[in-house]
């Protein structure tokens, strides 16, 4: 019998104030990889032409691995047929990093930010995703932290890695962005040399808390409400839009198709929590 999946710690902080320009959360649940990564792209255009603002988009992907542009496909550990048997495709992408793994009960970030009107570098920018990181990390009783020359989030003084972090920066615009694993199956970790680094360990705060739980959406969606207002606290937005648990995924596609589709779009609307 499996525990509960984990629960924010009783002093959650969410909705905290934050100075403008906005970004625009979107909770979109479970979507396929190759349909978000479109979606990356279609933003990325929009944001880079001003037609909308910053855009921060909030999801859970089915199994697949994915390839960073300077990446060793070497650190894939499994076989083509090992790889079918689990369901899992390996997608090459143009983000930064290495082999990353995406699933079902992990948080995946993408953060959509025209850096130049935040007077930011991407440094910086790293950092307020590994900051984010590590303060959901906090909500939710685990301790966890950036380390020195490792890219992502980690415990333990840096020996368990419970989140990764990649970037791709186009026209002075931010796509991809993190993965934090909240109930993520482990074992799949077993396929790859996650982030090409061989022996690595994974970790979830599933596992940090000593409550292993099946992956499960609303795991991830209680994740992605406090990881966005962390993530607007470290970069100093305003942040709008509808989040879990008051979020309808299924609406948030539409609006944002219809903001994609308008002659220029706006920031969304104000924020759920």
């Amino acid at each position: 019998m499996q525990d509960s999946p984990p629960q924010p710690a009783p002093d959650s902080a969410v909705g905290r104030g934050a100075a403008s320009p906005p970004i625009a959360a979107w909770w979109l649940g479970r979507t396929a990889y190759r349909d978000a990564w479109d979606l990356q792209h279609r933003l990325v255009a929009a944001r880079y032409a001003g037609r909308i603002g910053d855009q921060l988009l909030l999801l859970e992907h089915d199994p697949v691995l994915t390839l960073g542009r300077h990446s060793d496909p070497s650190h894939v550990l499994a076989t083509p047929a090992e790889l079918a048997a689990h369901g899992i495709e390996v997608i090459e992408t143009e983000r930064g990093g290495e082999v990353t793994y995406h699933g079902p009960g992990q948080l995946t970030a993408y953060v959509i930010v025209k850096l130049a009107d935040r007077k930011l570098l991407v440094r910086p920018l790293v950092q307020a995703l590994e900051a984010a990181l590590a303060g959901t990390c906090a909500d939710f009783g685990v301790e966890a932290s950036p380390r020195d020359g490792f890219p992502g989030c980690w415990c333990d003084a840096g020996s368990r890695k419970i989140g990764a972090v990649g970037l791709r920066i186009e026209r002075g615009v931010s796509y991809h962005g993190i993965a934090l694993n909240v109930t993520v199956r482990l074992s799949d970790f077993e396929l790859l040399d996650a982030c090409g680094m061989p022996g690595v360990e994974s970790t979830s705060i599933a596992r940090e808390l000593g409550k292993p739980a099946e992956p499960t959406t609303d795991s991830v969606a209680r994740a992605a409400a406090v990881f966005a207002v962390a993530l607007a606290d470290e970069i100093g937005a305003q942040l709008d839009g509808a989040l879990p648990p008051h979020a309808d995924s299924d609406a948030a596609r539409a609006d944002l198709e219809a903001l994609l589709a308008a002659p220029r779009g706006g920031p969304g609307a104000a924020v759920t929590t």
